[in-house]
């Protein structure tokens, strides 16, 4: 193939699986509440770089080992993309809602005409939140990978471990493009409005979607991608 057109492919097919369902409905329950369109893309960067860490690895090793790898390894790992989407969207809303203070501290103060009250805090610290993206992108690199084995081979008919490596770095850049773009398009209008109420309506359905579709992956549902 023409490595010009091998490039743009690799890229292309990156940007695109950067859309795929289970990757946009957990990030979205951490980009839903950054405060600057920096960030976003920062964080998008983590999320991308710990999914292609593993994807990278795994590919490699399931290109020199194959079946019994991807059987007795990988097929239990989309239940763990299950959980951790129904956990993220359970901890989004408990967070929204304040059911989790344990996750802050408490001090005591009074306003001018009120009588004295307690408020309970919770410090968000951004390092915290972009080792949270890195995680789940590794998640999600060790549960997608056999999809990007078949692409590479069969699909692009690269039939040398350079190659593969070479075509990996690529699509990886299509990922890092590909979720930047969709982490800028949701928080873009929020930073725009800054209003209370539509960030809490898109967390809520952000935690809502992420727990619902944990569910449709425990029960056998194959995915989706806005893109086909």
């Amino acid at each position: 193939m023409d490595p010009i057109l091998f490039i743009v492919l690799a890229i292309a097919l990156g940007f695109k699986h950067s859309y795929d369902a289970d990757h946009l409905v957990a990030v979205s329950n951490f980009l839903a509440r950054s405060t600057s369109l920096r960030k976003t893309t920062l964080m998008s960067v983590s999320w991308a770089a710990g999914h292609m860490a593993t994807a990278s690895m795994i590919t490699v090793l399931l290109y020199a080992g194959r079946d019994a790898f991807l059987r007795d390894v990988l097929g239990p790992l989309e239940i763990a993309v299950a959980l951790m989407l129904i956990a993220l969207g359970l901890l989004s809303l408990a967070w929204e809602f304040e059911v989790v203070p344990k996750f802050g501290h408490a001090h005591r103060h009074r306003h001018e005409t009120e009588p004295e009250h307690e408020h309970v805090h919770v410090h968000r610290r951004p390092y915290r939140d972009h080792s949270a993206m890195f995680g789940i992108g590794i998640v999600h690199g060790l549960a997608s990978n056999d999809e990007l084995l078949i692409l590479f081979v069969s699909a692009l008919s690269v039939t040398s471990l350079a190659g593969l490596i070479l075509g990996v770095a690529v699509f990886s850049a299509g990922v890092v493009i590909g979720m930047i773009s969709f982490g800028l398009a949701l928080t873009y209008p929020l930073q725009r409005w800054n209003e209370r109420r539509v960030r809490r309506a898109v967390t809520v359905v952000a935690g809502s979607l992420s727990v619902l579709y944990g569910i449709l992956i425990l029960l056998g549902y194959g995915g989706f991608n806005p893109f086909g």
